[in-house]
């Protein structure tokens, strides 16, 4: 469903961080730098703490906008999207049922694989009930290493690799503790891309590809936010034909879903081809000093800061309010 711009100024805006997930340290980084940012506009901007302030709160602020930079539960999953629906407020990136569905990484390569995009092979194993001869099997199935994946979880969290049998149950037991049940998914050896995309509908844009270059091949939550040693390449040194290729695939990616106003598609390149899977999508990437949507930005001419105020103009409802509408 098209979300409804409002027409309104921006106003006194809200900058959602922090909350309550595992990526709260993110978030917190993430709407720190938004604020920064909106204000060198001259923007009425405020930060709000979606776990230390209620709804209740959040509408007796009247913001006449919000930024999201929260990451993961409760804030880009689809339930805070569906409160701020509620409560009139527009809001930045995809929304309810595209938040929710890109949260969920299995439902997302479901409907990826349902459309003929390419993503890896994968099993769902039930996190309380999978028996030590299910996980036994997956190495059949996937081949070795593999990755192990908390579906709901973002920012390398909840995440093993599996390079042999006896890693499995350790693997497994580290996902299961973020997570209902694991995905386990075929590891693609190759090149870690990601492509952020802006607008909606036809209007949906990709921004240059990024190259992420981590220690060993290890890009997880210290390499992404708190070390210098990671490299990326941006544009990412690839053929002009093969960096169209995927820079399509990331927006038919994004549509599939439903997404609009912002997010982030990641893939891994197969060295062995260069055929470019889809791994997961991001309606919520971070806004840190490390993070890939701004350095995408960069290399097409566009400041932090007038993304940030980009993304904030997107902000909008899934449903317009009805004419006898009024605000909490």
């Amino acid at each position: 469903m098209s979300k409804k711009k409002t027409g309104h100024p921006f106003g006194k805006v809200g900058v959602l961080f922090g909350g309550r997930s595992a990526e709260r340290e993110v978030s917190i980084m993430s709407g720190n730098g938004v604020l920064k940012a909106l204000k060198s506009h001259g923007v009425d901007a405020h930060l709000f703490d979606t776990r230390e302030r209620s709804l209740a709160e959040l509408a007796a602020e009247k913001f006449d906008r919000v930024f999201i930079a929260l990451h993961g539960r409760y804030g880009e999953d689809g339930t805070l999207q569906g409160a701020l629906e509620q409560l009139g407020i527009p809001y930045t990136g995809p929304g309810v049922m595209a938040s929710a569905i890109a949260m969920d990484k299995v439902m997302t390569k479901r409907i990826w694989q349902s459309m003929g995009l390419p993503t890896p092979r994968f099993l769902v194993l039930d996190a309380h009930e999978a028996s030590r001869e299910e996980l036994r099997q997956v190495p059949d199935v996937l081949g070795l290493p593999l990755m192990l994946k908390a579906p709901h979880e973002g920012s390398t969290i909840g995440i093993a690799k599996v390079a042999g049998y006896s890693d499995m149950s350790e693997g497994f037991a580290l996902c299961a503790k973020y997570d209902e049940v694991v995905l386990a998914e075929e590891f693609i050896r190759g090149r870690e891309l990601t492509v952020p995309v802006l607008g909606a509908g036809r209007s949906a844009r990709p921004l240059p590809i990024v190259e992420i270059r981590a220690p060993e091949g290890n890009y997880d939550y210290q390499h992404k936010y708190f070390t210098d040693d990671t490299k990326y390449l941006v544009p990412a040194p690839l053929d002009a034909a093969l960096t169209e290729r995927i820079q399509a695939l990331a927006v038919q990616a994004y549509k599939a879903i439903g997404c609009e106003g912002w997010a982030r598609v990641d893939f891994m390149l197969r060295d062995t081809d260069n055929e470019p899977f889809l791994l997961e999508i991001n309606t919520s990437p971070g806004m840190t000093g490390h993070s890939l949507v701004p350095m995408a930005a960069k290399a097409n001419g566009v400041s932090y800061e007038d993304l940030c105020l980009e993304i904030l103009a997107s902000a909008a409802l899934d449903l317009a309010p009805t004419a006898d509408w009024k605000p909490v």
